[in-house]
């Protein structure tokens, strides 16, 4: 799908939302994407400082261009700024602050994910913020809680990865006592969902209460409680009735199993669904004969020594003919897909997830469009990212500033 092939739409649901943004990298910047997508209007505030690449969010200068020019428009950039506006002020200068301060005044949301001791430093805390705006929305992405003794320090994905105990799980796999890190930014990209979720539950408090609030969103006890949704399992009850860790997720054989000529994943869960894939694969007698896979129960009990009899079964048949074995009995299974198959799947091409668009600096590119369909207020892609500042200008103007008071914004 192509950007001209889209009809337009109704606006998303936060249409008329304004979030002023001070995130950036991934957390904050992908929370802020996603309001962008349902129809806020996002503000993204970058410095000029050239600490960062040459300046603005890092993430601008991270990967090559189709121009081969440093333009700050990286193609992760891309992905987590677009229906954003590039606001460019240097905070650390009085007339900046003053300047921003009006634009919050015009703002439902004021979004951060840098340490709050640096916003209080630059005169930004909340207190200072809702001095001039009562109302607002003020939610900043954290490390730890603040007031937890990891309050403060500087956290990445990979520090809590480690902290939350997400590097640890593949050991509780394998056996093999290395941690390792998810080659994802699960616990960037995660914390960021929980930081969008959270700016649209205050700002339906304030649709009831007319009131605003703070709102602290830790990326360590957002993972714990992400991880532990399913692996506090034992634990949950005191005293414990077994172990931590839910089993069926840290067995060593829950993988994509080895086929005549690929892989394929694979989870019958019903009695029917299992009786239904081993009588498939040649042993139809299977749950008659072993009361250890009899009912769901015992099954949880014994998944490691039945996930281990999958792959004994899948080897005798190619990938293909699994596939349609397994859709015939309506068997829960998927292909292995690469990175580079995501992109000519058939069915993200049929509900049109990539979307080619035209970046007005750097020519074509792919954008991801919103995955969630919402019937009555469709999300969408309106704006390519922007250039550094490219909107300071226009979004100065709108919050009231005269042309030398947004001029004196560049001595």
């Amino acid at each position: 799908m192509t950007s001209e092939d889209k009809k337009p739409s109704p606006n998303g649901a936060l249409e008329g939302i304004r979030v002023v943004d001070l995130t950036s990298v991934v957390l904050g910047a992908y929370a802020t994407a996603l309001l962008g997508d349902m129809g806020a209007d996002v503000i993204k505030i970058e410095s000029p400082s050239p600490k960062n690449g040459q300046g603005g969010d890092i993430m601008r200068w991270a990967g090559d261009t189709p121009s081969g020019e440093a333009s700050g428009l990286g193609p992760m950039f891309l992905t987590i700024n677009r229906n954003k506006r590039s606001v460019l002020l240097d905070l650390k200068k009085q007339a900046a602050r003053d300047a921003l301060l009006k634009l919050i005044a015009t703002a439902d949301v004021f979004a951060a994910n840098v340490r709050y001791d640096g916003l209080k430093r630059l005169g930004l805390s909340y207190e200072d913020v809702k001095a001039v705006k009562p109302d607002i929305v003020y939610v900043i992405g954290t490390g730890y809680g603040e007031d937890g003794p990891y309050g403060g320090r500087p956290a990445y994905d990979d520090m809590i990865q480690a902290a939350s105990g997400i590097s640890s799980m593949m050991s509780e796999v394998d056996g093999d006592p290395r941690p390792r890190f998810f080659p994802t930014l699960i616990a960037d990209k995660t914390t960021g969902l929980f930081m969008a979720n959270a700016i649209v539950t205050a700002l339906f408090h304030k649709e009831r209460t007319g009131e605003g609030q703070f709102v602290e969103v830790p990326m360590m006890e957002s993972m714990v409680s992400f991880l532990l949704a399913e692996h506090l399992y034992g634990e949950t009850y005191d005293p414990p009735t077994g172990p931590i860790g839910y089993v069926r997720v840290t067995a060593p054989d829950r993988k994509p199993y080895k086929t005549a000529d690929g892989y394929i994943a694979i989870l019958p869960y019903s009695d029917q669904q299992w009786r239904d894939f081993f009588n498939l694969g040649g042993k139809p007698d299977l749950f008659e004969t072993d009361a250890r896979f009899a009912t769901y129960e015992n099954r949880t009990r014994n998944i490691q020594g039945l996930y281990a009899m999958v792959e004994e079964v899948t080897v005798h048949k190619t990938t293909a003919e699994w596939e349609k074995e397994l859709g015939a009995n309506d068997i829960p299974h998927a292909r292995v897909n690469k990175l580079g198959d995501l992109r000519h799947d058939p069915h993200l091409d049929a509900v049109g997830l990539f979307e080619k668009r035209n970046h007005p600096h750097e020519g074509p590119y792919w954008s991801l469009n919103h995955p969630v369909n919402y019937e009555g207020s469709p999300a969408s892609v309106r704006r390519d990212a922007p250039v550094l500042g490219e909107h300071t200008q226009e979004v100065m103007k709108e919050a009231g500033l005269n042309e030398t008071e947004i001029a004196a914004l560049g001595d």
